[in-house]
């Protein structure tokens, strides 16, 4: 299985090692994982601002650095989710609709498509899972608290097989941390508020770390944490995931 390695643009100027922890982590899953050097940013930050039209040259560039791959995996919600609504390319039309289908993100390419349910590792901690509304309500990698449905989370199913995880239940599940983009930017003060009382929460539950599927949400969590001089922690689930044998 021919696996090309996308990396969100943020991930790999600030969090290289969620990148390489992504890439060991499907290596050790028998996958064959490549990593298209020619790859950039795929257009997000542009289209939720309004200026879609502007990421045609991400889009081109997407389907050259990614074509063919069995299937393309990324340890990011958001930006799978950004490809697979949104990635078209005038030229190459039929191209796209057949990448979009190839994209996944990190922990359901694992659940659904290399049918993986439990993960050998070691994590000794106590840690809250941060549930990313694009992950959530998009990719429908957990169940919204909204419904009276059966409860389910991918992330988390993979996270109790880590010997010595001690994973709280929060409060508040799926509320958001209030990063949300260019949201942070345009709306500070809001996004801070969000931030600080999805923090507070994981402070009630007096966890070690906070993880989660996208980096972004982590960042954005990170900054209220260390400017409240907290010893709270961030770690994205591919670094947890990735403590095989450790």
């Amino acid at each position: 299985m021919k696996i090309g390695l996308f990396i969100p643009c943020y991930v790999d100027q600030f969090y290289p090692k969620v990148g390489i922890a992504t890439y060991e982590l499907l290596q050790k899953l028998g996958c064959d994982v490549h990593f298209p050097m020619g790859q950039t940013c795929c257009g997000q930050p542009m289209a939720n601002s309004g200026y879609q039209y502007l990421t045609k040259g991400c889009d081109a560039n997407f389907i050259a650095n990614f074509t063919g791959f069995d299937y393309i995996v990324c340890p990011s919600g958001s930006c799978v989710l950004h490809v697979k609504e949104h990635l078209h390319d005038e030229k190459q039309e039929e191209a796209a609709t057949e990448m979009r289908k190839k994209v996944f993100e990190l922990i359901e390419f694992i659940t659904d498509i290399l049918k993986v349910d439990s993960i050998d590792g070691n994590f000794p901690y106590r840690v809250g899972m941060h549930v990313s509304c694009h992950g959530q309500r998009g990719l429908k990698l957990s169940q919204m608290t909204e419904l009276n449905a059966p409860f389910f989370s991918k992330p988390e199913q993979l996270l109790h097989s880590i010997k010595g995880l001690d994973l709280v239940s929060l409060s508040r599940k799926d509320e958001c941390c209030g990063f949300g983009g260019t949201f942070c930017v345009t709306e500070e003060a809001v996004s801070v508020k969000m931030g600080q009382d999805r923090i507070k929460d994981h402070e009630n539950h007096h966890v070690d770390y906070i993880t989660g599927g996208d980096m972004s949400c982590l960042m954005h969590l990170e900054g209220i944490l260390k400017r409240q001089k907290s010893p709270i922690k961030t770690i994205h689930i591919a670094e947890i995931l990735n403590s095989l044998g450790n």
